[in-house]
Order: structure tokens, then sequence, then C-alpha cells
């Protein structure tokens, strides 16, 4: 059975508490199934559970999409402190309401409509102009499928262009809900799973490198480039940006996910002013569905602004067009230009130009 929240059923009344949940079965083939430290396989192995062990389950969080006895899956269960399985393997009997992790302290959190007293309008798309589905109390609770980007609107709890999918052409303002434990790292509908590194770093530039030739031919910046901002940004796929959100060249929203995104999330990150140091910084995000959606944004910023145009007439040479990339104001470290073309060296990223 699949996990009853996937439904994205609404609920009319507070939501249940989720001190305990329990009906979880792990079923397998035949062997133990893993317990991991993270919601991903490359996470360290803290144990493992028998075919048919009954684990008590506290919430889900978004993770590395398996394939495994039961269905494939995103969902990961947390089962306790840093040890969490693939809902890939799980039974329900009876089926049960699970709750988001919050992002903060891994603790379960709920959501809830709060208005102040009003009724909370569920529209058919995530703008209020779009035609009304319904309603919900003040104080209902609600199960959040995913969230998109939509109508930025000034609510209770602050101001957002998020909008929560809660069922099927239904959605509400993430600015009227309350989660009681913090936000959950939700993903976007739509959006892949979480990326997982494979192969070291040449596994990580052949996973790549057709992504960074379609947008060298599609826009003319040199892949050997790209595949090199790619790597340094990310520290070869490892950062959390990538991973979750497929954002492979730090690319800021400025307050719109542009034509490539699909939403602005934030994230804590490292910047150098010329004149001020370096220091650390909180800064909004843009959030991808793909990998391939990256590379296209990417590649049209570099060839479409008129700040990238010297950059653009020395395509034909990559260490150059590192150097007035740079030069133009793409990042804010000193040296970035000369770690660019140190990768590219490293590696012969030339050859996939």
């Amino acid at each position: 059975m699949v996990l009853a929240l996937a439904a994205g059923a609404i609920l009319v009344g507070a939501l249940p508490s989720y001190a305990e949940i329990t009906g979880a079965i792990v079923s397998t083939g035949a062997g133990p199934i893993n317990v991991r430290s993270g919601p991903a396989t490359d996470q360290k192995a803290v144990g493992t559970l028998d075919k048919g062990a009954n684990p008590q389950v506290f919430c889900k969080a978004r993770g590395e999409r398996i394939a495994g006895h039961v269905r494939t899956s995103p969902t990961w269960l947390r089962i306790g402190k840093d040890r969490w399985v693939s809902n890939a393997y799980i039974t329900w009997s009876p089926s049960q309401p699970v709750p988001w992790c919050s992002a903060a302290t891994k603790a379960p959190t709920a959501s809830t409509v709060t208005t102040g007293g009003g009724e909370l309008n569920v529209r058919a798309a995530a703008s209020s102009g779009a035609g009304r589905q319904g309603g919900l109390a003040d104080g209902a609770g609600v199960l959040v499928e995913c969230q998109v980007w939509g109508q930025q609107v000034d609510g209770t709890t602050g101001k957002s262009g998020v909008w929560y999918k809660v069922g099927d052409k239904r959605y509400v303002s993430a600015a009227y809900i309350k989660w009681s434990a913090g936000l959950p790292w939700l993903g976007w509908c739509g959006q892949d799973p979480p990326s997982v590194p494979r192969g070291g770093n040449q596994g990580f530039i052949d996973a790549h490198a057709a992504a960074a030739q379609a947008s060298d031919r599609d826009t003319g910046v040199p892949a050997s480039v790209t595949l090199a901002q790619a790597i340094l940004e990310t520290g070869w796929g490892r950062g959390a940006l990538a991973r979750e959100d497929h954002n492979l060249f730090g690319m800021k929203c400025f307050g719109s996910p542009g034509d490539h995104a699909l939403g602005c999330r934030d994230y804590a990150t490292f910047e150098c002013s010329p004149t001020g140091g370096c220091f650390d910084i909180d800064a909004t995000f843009r959030a991808y569905a793909s990998v391939e959606d990256s590379f296209q944004d990417h590649g049209d910023l570099l060839s479409n602004w008129s700040r990238y145009a010297t950059a653009m007439d020395h395509a034909g040479d990559p260490k150059r067009f590192a150097r007035e990339v740079h030069k133009a104001g793409y990042a804010t470290d000193p040296k970035y230009a000369d770690k660019l073309i140190g990768i590219m060296d490293d590696y012969d990223l030339y050859k996939y130009d």
C-alpha cells in the first residue's frame, strides 16, 4: 500500500498527533535492508532491518529515488535519530498518514491553516485569480504533497511566492500555512529527486558532459568551461544546492525563478567582495526540475546578457572565455578564473568542446 499522505487528502480538523506511527512492515525479496544515517544510499549504513520487521516511523523526507521490492519511491522514513529507511521497501497495515520531517530539527511537523479567522481559499492553480476549489477553515490541518511557484502573497505567516499542492488541481498559498515544528524540505512538484554523485570525479564529468555539450551547441558557451564551472560550484556534485535543487551554477533568483527554474529557495552561501573581504550570507537560488534545465539556464545567461558579450567573442578560446566571464563579474572569488582553468587542464575538458 502507498503511504496515505501520497494522495494529498485534506483533513477537516486538526492533524493527528505523530508521537508514534506504527503499521510499517519491511518487505524484501529475501534479505534485510540497510538503515542509513540520511535519506540516500551514499549516507553511512548504521544498521539493518530484517524482512517483516516493524519499525516505528516518526516522519518522512524527500531523498534518493529507490527502486525497491514494494515500489519505486523518493520517500524516506525516519525511524530514529539519524536512522532512515527507503519507503520503497515498506508496506503498511493499516495505512497511516505520515508527516514531513522538519528541515531544521528532523521532528515531525504538521501544517495548519492560519488565517486569523476567515476561510482560506483553495485554488485550481498557484494564483488568487485561479478558480476556487472550496475553502479550508482557520486551524484546519492539511496534508501537503509538494510545492510550486506562483503569485506572491502577503499572508499571516509572511510573504511568499510558494504555493502548496494539497490535492489534484488544489493549491493553497504558503503565506497562510503554519508548520508545527518548522518548515520541511519540500520538493517542487514535477522535480527530479535529489541527485547522488556516483563514480567519483570522472563519473561526474561523464554524467554531465552531454548536457554541457548540448548547451555548447545551443548557445555557443564552451562545454569545457561549463563543466569546470559545474565542478567548482558544486564540489563535484556534493553541494546541497546541486543535490536537492539541481542548481549546478549557483544561479540566484533576484525575485524570480526565470524561464527555466521551478521556483526559488533560500540557502546559506559564502561570498567575497572586492573591498569588504569574504563573508557568510543567506541568498535565494533557483530550483530546477532537472540538471538539464540548469545547464540550459546557465547557457542562456552567458550568451544573452550584454555583460558577457566580450566573453562570447572569445568562445573559441576556453581559457580566455573563463577569464572574461570572471572579469564581467560572474563570481566573487578572486581566483575563480584560475581555478576554472586548472580544472579544465587537469581533466582535459577541452575534448568536450
